[in-house]
């Protein structure tokens, strides 16, 4: 800088330095959380039979909701809060369409890192927040599905009309949602009373990282809904309930299946 600039010149340049600094800083934050994650995510989450009980669970509703004359590659889904993108990716390997969203950018990174090693050209990611709107033109999917976001969602209501708008009439969608926190030593109470101790001994590959994510997450909501809850607030998204029951970690979880448009 030259002598004698203005001491505002100065201030500015020092601020703007500043900035640069802690958004490079963020930045790396983010990016070192995200590639944990996905790494938590690949060797221990996916190794969690409750949690591929679940996404078999998922992936079945998603398969269910295809006639059989259809080409796959002609249904396009949308996996809303997507993550490292696994489940995406599955979905792609299913012979779906399919575009995954997140809100975090280091994960949607991380994600387009899986889709490229997998060789995947029926998947794409895009980095959004989906309730913000003007992310897909309405009716732009066949299906869509969301596994345990909604509960951390700073507008879960805005989420779910974003969803529905985005969904084509007679489309089928899929939400998880938790209805309540999912304690360390509770939960493994649970899977020993009524699995036995080597599962509950394994269950903590899965507890114990979630714990830590969940405390080092924004402190948002949590938004747990109950099947009165749950179902109300997809009928005033303008959801049609087809299916709700409880799964994951004894009840911790409900999985619902619904349609845009009528049963009929």
């Amino acid at each position: 800088m030259q002598a004698g600039a203005p001491a505002g010149e100065t201030l500015g340049a020092a601020w703007g330095a500043m900035n640069s600094l802690f958004g490079g800083l963020q930045w790396s934050l983010d990016r070192m959380l995200s590639v944990a994650y996905g790494v938590v995510y690949d060797y221990i989450f996916e190794r969690f039979a409750p949690y591929q009980q679940l996404q078999a669970e998922v992936r079945t509703l998603v398969e269910a909701s295809v006639p059989a004359a259809v080409d796959r590659r002609e249904v396009r889904v949308l996996d809303i809060a997507c993550g490292p993108g696994n489940f995406t990716c599955l979905l792609a390997e299913c012979g779906f369409t399919v575009t995954g969203l997140d809100a975090y950018g280091a994960l949607v990174e991380v994600a387009k890192e899986k889709r490229r090693a997998k060789h995947l050209s029926n998947v794409a990611f895009r980095h959004a927040d989906l309730a913000r709107g003007n992310t897909f033109r309405e009716g732009a999917f066949d299906q869509v599905v969301n596994i345990h976001s909604l509960y951390v969602h700073p507008a879960p209501d805005a989420l779910l009309r974003e969803a529905f708008r985005v969904l084509k009439p007679g489309g089928h969608a899929v939400f998880v949602n938790h209805t309540r926190q999912v304690g360390q030593w509770s939960t493994l109470g649970e899977i020993w009373k009524r699995e036995g101790l080597a599962v509950a001994l394994r269950g903590l590959l899965w507890v114990l990282p979630n714990s830590i994510f969940e405390a080092a997450r924004m402190p948002i909501g949590p938004h747990y809904w109950n099947e009165e809850a749950f179902a109300a607030h997809l009928r005033t998204a303008g959801f049609t309930v087809l299916e709700m029951r409880r799964t994951f970690l004894n009840g911790a979880s409900l999985l619902v299946w619904a349609r845009k448009g009528t049963e009929d």
